[in-house]
């Protein structure tokens, strides 16, 4: 065990990221560990669990290779490494804005995602920082949406992880955020928008449930017009999966550059041109483990924002 009580993998990370944990249930129709695995890592096939089993990629809790013959043991754990398939890369670079024994801040660039996940594993500003800068525990202490660029923090060691990561399920931590929009006249500006966000599972956009209590406050200001365009401070009290994008959106002025608000619309994985114009431009909190006062800006700007 590491310390916290996590279970520590007995596989070293490859290029940042990490070993996979599979506890294998009670019980199945399984008589070997391959036919369990064929069937649980689909679209993994059988073929490649078989090269996983022969190449050692498969261990025990102590870090033992399991052979390609070993029996299914129901209630047991083991750990895998998977191929790291091919992914388009994010030709956008991470810069630290500040790292001591606790802390790493990045400024992530558009396109990259916060964690490994789905189609980008490797592609993810948490792989990308712990294979550069060699810190394998570094995790994130909240996330930023994979379009959304600006001020990331991560904690260094797991023993940190608690008390930065209650800082923003705890609402402690002061964010503000830039995006670029059309201005519409007549909404009356400043606003705060409240309502009560889902995402259900399999869709792509979040939406607001009428009648439910609410968990997504999002307070709207105007910092100043160039044309029909405007340049918003969004200031969020709580943290919903796209609530600032599908707040302004229901404020009739959508994120420049959002690929799913109001109308969801593809965009290739290797098109990097339009991004969405929504900033993490500063995070405020007090450190909970010295009690000093910490702030933390992006140096990025908005691409479509025109030059004053």
């Amino acid at each position: 065990m590491s310390r916290g009580g996590a279970p520590r993998s007995p596989l070293p990370q490859r290029q940042g990221v990490d070993a996979v944990r599979l506890r294998l249930p009670p019980d199945g129709p399984w008589d070997s560990l391959r036919e369990h695995l064929v069937a649980r890592l689909r679209p993994v096939d059988g073929a490649e669990v078989d090269a996983m089993l022969r190449d050692g990629r498969v261990v025990d809790r102590a870090g033992v290779p399991l052979p390609p013959q070993a029996p299914f043991v129901g209630g047991s754990v083991v750990w895998t490494q998977r191929e790291l398939r091919p992914e388009v890369e994010v030709p956008f670079a991470i810069e630290v804005l500040h790292r001591d024994e606790r802390l790493v801040v990045l400024d992530k660039p558009h396109f990259l995602a916060t964690m490994p996940r789905g189609r980008h594993i490797v592609q993810s500003a948490l792989a990308r920082a712990r294979h550069q800068l060699e810190l394998p525990d570094l995790a994130p202490a909240h996330r930023l949406d994979r379009l959304t660029a600006g001020v990331l923090v991560l904690t260094t060691q797991q023993r940190w992880r608690g008390a930065y990561q209650g800082l923003f399920a705890d609402r402690a931590a002061r964010k503000v955020y830039l995006a670029v929009a059309a201005v519409r006249d007549g909404l009356a500006l400043p606003v705060t928008v409240r309502n009560h966000l889902a995402k259900a599972r399999g869709q792509l956009q979040s939406a607001p449930v009428p009648g439910r209590s609410v968990n997504a406050e999002t307070h709207v200001a105007l910092v100043e017009r160039r044309g029909d365009l405007g340049l918003y401070r969004l200031v969020p009290t709580t943290g919903r999966t796209h609530q600032l994008r599908r707040h302004l959106s229901d404020l009739r002025i959508p994120i420049l550059g959002d690929p799913l608000y109001p109308v969801a619309r593809d965009v290739a994985a290797d098109d990097f041109r339009d991004p969405l114009q929504l900033l993490a431009a500063s995070l405020e909190f007090v450190d909970p483990v010295d009690g000093q006062a910490r702030s933390f800006a992006s140096r990025r700007r908005l691409s479509g924002w025109p030059e004053g």
